[in-house]
């Protein structure tokens, strides 16, 4: 058992870490402060090659696994936070779906322009009545020839404002209560705005990645860009569920290990009664036991992303390491807005943008609770609580 990194995933870290020394704090404070994309970052990733890190040679992409997929987003994480992560999230594990479940004509048009950055995209499934329960999604499309149309809404949906693609999730049969996952098909199509509403919700925190609600109203969409079979869309997503649980763990370790680095960092410069506030034990322990908690998430989204890459279930640990990853995250972020006293409510030190973006990976993709009801069901053996 070995718990290194290889050198090819330690040179991996490295480049990544020059790639992101240009993008500093001050870069990441007015991104949130003006509610603005981060443009030259994502360019830089595209340019870099990092956005095809888990994604076919073939096409453009490095072909390495969600293991160093995830080592990325830690970095990427750790430097500028949920505003960095997110921007590049939807590209690293959402073509998942479509390169297990596209044709190869479908991956040639799609996937090279996503791996270079020339096409961006976002991800729409959830619905405001359905929340987790996808099978009971009531958007509707309708084949017509060589088309679907398409009308329902959609919400919380993240960088819409300036995606070019959507994978849609979209009912094309009705609802079944014995086949409840059935009749749900996936899609990748340009997202056409005239047909497609995007408005953007104000919200707490990450405010220079957009999430919006989507109005989507006689909406057309080619045959060609189902991805697969129709009705088979639930399948294909779970496909790429994982992953995601696994990359959201790793972003919220990544920003835990920044509020914990500016926090030790304060402790050891700020002097009260003479004494740097760092040799008090009521301001070592919390820090200690948040570094601890930390390296256990760590750890067991090092595991997830390694049973996945081998083909091995990984269930239980990816939904566990998004548990245990969020709320150490949560709790790293809060002392370090505590330790941090007053100061620690001024924009100026960065931790209360990091303590409003650990939100993101606690309240998304699954929910806590629903990842603990994960754990009970498949890890521990206990009846099926929803």
């Amino acid at each position: 058992m070995d718990f290194s990194l290889t050198p090819d995933q330690q040179s991996l870290i490295e480049g990544l870490a020059n790639a992101l020394e240009p993008f500093d704090d001050a870069y990441w404070l007015a991104c949130d402060r003006d509610a603005r994309f981060p443009d030259a970052f994502v360019q830089a990733m595209a340019d870099g090659g990092w956005l095809g890190i888990a994604l076919p040679e073939e096409h453009g992409g490095a072909g390495l696994g969600v293991t160093e997929a995830a080592l990325m987003m830690l970095e990427v994480a750790k430097k500028g936070g949920m505003s960095a992560a997110s921007a590049i999230h939807m590209n690293i594990f959402g073509p998942r779906s479509l390169v297990k479940f596209g044709t190869a004509d479908q991956c040639a048009r799609w996937l090279p322009d996503i791996i270079s950055g020339t096409t961006r995209t976002c991800f729409s499934v959830t619905e405001p009545n359905t929340g987790l329960d996808t099978t009971k999604l009531t958007t509707r499309a309708v084949r017509q020839g060589d088309r679907y149309t398409v009308n329902g809404r959609k919400i919380w949906c993240s960088t819409a404002q300036s995606a070019h693609k959507i994978m849609l999730l979209a009912r094309t049969a009705d609802y079944d209560a014995e086949n409840p996952t059935g009749g749900l098909s996936l899609f990748f199509t340009d997202l056409d705005r005239n047909a497609v509403d995007v408005r953007v919700i104000d919200k707490m925190g990450r405010a220079a990645v957009d999430t919006n609600e989507l109005f989507i109203d006689n909406f057309n969409i080619p045959a060609e860009d189902l991805v697969g079979q129709e009705g088979m869309g639930f399948r294909y997503i779970l496909h790429s569920l994982n992953p995601e649980r696994i990359l959201i763990a790793s972003e919220a370790v990544g920003i835990g290990l920044s509020a914990l680095e500016r926090a030790t960092q304060y402790a050891k410069d700020r002097e009260v009664f003479d004494r740097p506030i760092g040799q008090n034990q009521s301001i070592q322990h919390p820090l200690a036991e948040g570094w601890a908690k930390l390296e256990a998430a760590r750890l067991l989204c090092l595991k997830a992303a390694t049973l996945y890459d081998a083909g091995e279930p990984c269930g239980v640990e990816a939904n566990a390491a998004k548990y245990l990853a969020a709320e150490t995250g949560l709790d790293v972020c809060r002392q370090a807005v505590a330790t941090h006293g007053g100061m620690g409510y001024a924009r100026e030190f960065h931790v209360e943008r990091l303590f409003r973006e650990i939100m993101v990976p606690y309240l998304a993709p699954v929910s806590q609770q629903l990842a603990l009801s994960h754990v009970a069901e498949r890890a521990l053996g206990l009846p099926k609580s929803y």
